[in-house]
Order: C-alpha cells, then structure tokens, then sequence
C-alpha cells in the first residue's frame, strides 16, 4: 500500500523534454477539471430533463454565479499555498513542505466554516439583489443553501489536489474526482429520477459527492512518507508561512471576487430579460465551461511548473515551457471552438427541449466562443508569472482589464442598447483589451528580474536572459 503514495518525481518538471512532460502533467488536470464541472453539469442535465426549466435555471444560474464568486475567492487564496509549496518542493525543503501542507489545510477549514455559515444564512439577499427571477428564486435559495453545508469537505479538496499537483502529482486528484462524480451521478438519479427530490436532490448529491473526494484526498495525504504529508494534530497556522500565502493568494482571490463580480453582474442583466433567458444563460454556461476548464488546465500547468523550476532556479526552462503551453493551448482552443460552434444546438438540446431556449443559447455560442482565442495569454502569462510569486501586478491588470472595463460596459453602453448581445459582448471585448496587456508586462515588465532579488538570487553581473529568444526556442530542450 505505501508504493501506491510514493513520492512523484520532481525531475519531470525541472528536467526532460518540455512539452512531454508538460502534456503528462496537463492531462490528468484537465480530465480532473471534466469531472469537476461534470458535478454541476449532471445536475443541470438531469434537474432540467425531469423536472423542468425554472430547476434548471435554478441550479445553475444565479446560484451559479454566487457560489462560483465565493468558493473563487478561496480557491484564489489557497492558490498562495500551492506556489509556495512547489517552490519549497523544488528546491527540496522539506521542512518548509510540511509546514506549507499543514497551514493550507487549516486555511481549507476555516475559511469552508465561514463559507457555510455566510452563505447559508446570506443566501436569499444575495439572490434577490441580482434579480433572480421570481419562480425560480425559492428553489434557487434551496438549492445555495445545501451546496454551502458541503463547502468544508469540498475546500478540503480542492487544498488536497492543489497540494499534490505542486509536488507534481496530477493523477490521484484526478481518480478522487472521477469517485466522486460517480457518487454523484448515481445520486442524481436517486434522488431527483426515483426519489422525485427535484433540487434538493441535486445539491445533496453534489455535497455528498464532494464529501467522498474530500476523505479520499485526505487519507493519500495522511499516508504518504514524503514532506507534505498530513499529520492531523499538527494542522495549524505557521505564522510567515501564512503571511506568505497570503501575499501571494490574496491577490488572486481578490482577482476571482472581481470576475465573480462582473460574472453577476451580467447575470443580474440577463435575469431581467425572461426564464427562458435564464435557462439559456445557465445551458450556455455549461458549454462555455468546456473552454475554461481546459484552459484552466492549462493555467494550473503553467503555474506548478514555472513555481518547481522558479525553486530550482532553471530560469531558462521557464520561458521555454511558457511558450510551449501557449501554443498548446492556442491549438487547441481553435479545435474546440470549431466543434461548439458546428453542433452548438444538439449540446444545447442536452439541456433543454425548449426551442426558445435553444433559440437563445445558439445566439450565444455564435457571440462569445470565436472570441475565445483572445484569452489564452492572459491566463498561460499569468499562470506563468504567478509561478515565481508575483501575483500584485497580474491581479491589477485583470481586475482594470477585465472586470472594472466590463462593469463600466454593463452600466455605461448595456441600458443603451438593452440587448442580450450587447450583454455577452462585455466577454470578447474585455479579453482583447487584458490579453494585450499581459503580452507587454510578461515581455517587457522585468517580472523575474524583481522575483530572483526577492528571494537573494539577482542577475550577475553581465548576465542577461533574453526572453525573445528562450520564449520561442526549441521546446524539445530540456534544461
């Protein structure tokens, strides 16, 4: 049993031929982010089969967007965890491993404990003030409510993986997460199909679900004999360990709340247009979802393998795997780009036999997906800039870039021309706008000039790393 939770070699980021080993490392996450989704996505399809529309609205419109900009902040924060945590393990300080693995769990706790009780007790305010539509507000309230009781187990996890994919282990979240969705799956068909619970069948599933991921992510980690392993009586707060996370995570947390922000926003202006509006919005989501979770892949890569070499000080090495991931990444998105937009109404029909519906979600397929190309540099240069732990400058960025532009969009242009395109648009023009300024800053910013002083290893005299060219060297290098 103990072979089963050896240590992942950290050679397989720091060293080999890049786009291989960056390719083992980015399928696992990418197949652990399908099942993440596929959570939210099983409710969708099955609440919006059986018991209609306004559930389906229900479980993922405005409680979407809620739950996605509290949990997002958290998972901003834990983020601080993970890059300090593949530094420390690049380097081979085991000490600081251990210390970093505790601390991020305690946080996990805490800040789950605060999400259950705000979110609990908040959520039929937080509903009503982005408009949630009247027939749908009662079971969307329901359905919030039991999702934030399963907020611990499910920060326990998403720390858990976070935590084993910085020691460079993408394979164990991914079997944690593919138990957990069949919990949830054969859930969903009890409790909504036979038992006839509607939502409260659907979010019980997913918090019981979540729960299965959480015990199993814990007990790989309390049987390992490696650095980061889970000794429960000493999970707690070390102190500049903590200051550090902090530092590096808040930004990123800060940055989700302002996505999450914007995101309600938008969903505040599509809930005064009607429920089948709604409804598209909601089954739209899911399929716009395909994109993010694999670029997010992408992004959560880029960031454990630039923070691994970052502390084993191969500076080179980080150029070269940011390049590769970019035009991995660009690839790709033009393939599924193509595929959504040529069978965008059968994914929709998965969701809804509604032909307004149906209507209203092809219209937003066509709008958003072409533009989807224009967001990889944002999220591969700041995966990549992150990595080394500065995160201030990419949070600004985003935030101007993105979430104040789009908010300034919604409320200055949208009342104007009171359309759901003018709505969506907020999406394709914002991301043109960031995507430039992060090309700038990531080639001309001096960002790991700034990041090697920080930590007592600046350029030597004479030295000079010239991005240009290490950006689009050879990929099949290894150093």
């Amino acid at each position: 049993m103990r072979k089963l939770f050896s240590r992942p070699s950290v050679t397989g980021i720091t060293e080999g031929v890049i786009w291989k080993q960056l390719l083992l490392f980015f399928f696992p996450i990418l197949l652990g982010t399908f099942f993440q989704q596929l959570y939210n996505t099983v409710d969708a399809v099955i609440v919006g089969k059986v018991v209609g529309k306004e559930a389906l609205a229900a479980v993922g419109g405005p409680s979407g967007v809620i739950i996605n900009l509290l949990v997002g902040f958290f998972v901003g924060l834990s983020s601080g965890a993970t890059v300090i945590l593949s530094q420390h393990y690049g380097a081979r300080q085991d000490e600081e491993v251990s210390r970093t693995t505790h601390t991020a769990i305690a946080l996990s706790v805490a800040g789950g404990a605060i999400l259950t009780v705000g979110g609990f007790l908040l959520a039929p305010w937080s509903l009503s003030i982005i408009n949630t539509p009247t027939d749908i507000l009662e079971p969307s309230v329901i359905y919030l409510r039991i999702y934030f009781l399963g907020m611990i187990p499910s920060l326990i996890y998403n720390m858990g993986s976070g935590i084993l994919r910085a020691v460079g282990d993408s394979q164990r979240p991914l079997y944690f997460l593919i138990a957990g969705c069949i919990t949830n799956i054969v859930l969903d068909l009890l409790f909504v199909l036979v038992l006839d619970m509607g939502v409260i069948g659907a979010a019980a599933a997913t918090v019981m679900s979540q729960l299965v991921s959480a015990l199993l992510v814990v007990i790989t980690l309390m049987r390992t004999n490696e650095a980061y392993r889970l000794v429960i009586r000493q999970i707690g707060f070390h102190g500049k360990i903590f200051i550090n996370i902090v530092k590096i995570g808040l930004p990123a947390g800060l940055q989700s709340v302002m996505y999450g922000f914007s995101n309600i926003i938008i969903q505040s202006n599509i809930n005064t247009f009607d429920t089948d509006a709604v409804a598209a919005f909601t089954a739209f989501g899911k399929i716009d979802a395909i994109f993010w979770m694999i670029i997010g892949a992408f992004g959560v890569s880029i960031t454990t393998f630039v923070g691994q070499n970052f502390g084993a000080r191969k500076y080179t090495r980080i150029y070269r795997s940011s390049a590769v991931c970019l035009a991995m990444a660009a690839v790709t998105t033009v393939f599924i780009t193509t595929v959504i937009c040529a069978f965008d109404k059968y994914l929709l029909l998965l969701f809804t036999d509604d032909p307004a519906v149906v209507a209203h979600g092809e219209e937003m397929i066509r709008l958003v997906a072409p533009f989807w190309i224009a967001y990889i540099s944002i999220e591969i240069f700041a995966g990549s800039v992150r990595g080394t732990g500065d995160s201030l400058l990419p949070m600004i960025m985003t935030c101007f870039g993105i979430c104040a532009l789009r908010i300034v969009w919604l409320y200055a242009f949208v009342p104007r021309f009171n359309t759901i395109d003018s709505v969506l648009f907020s999406y394709p023009m914002t991301w043109i706008v960031t995507s430039t300024m992060f090309i700038l800053y990531y080639f001309h910013g001096g960002w790991l000039r700034r990041r090697r002083a920080v930590i007592g290893d600046p350029l030597a005299r004479g030295e000079k790393l010239h991005i240009l060219k290490h950006f689009f060297s050879s990929p099949n290098k290894t150093n």
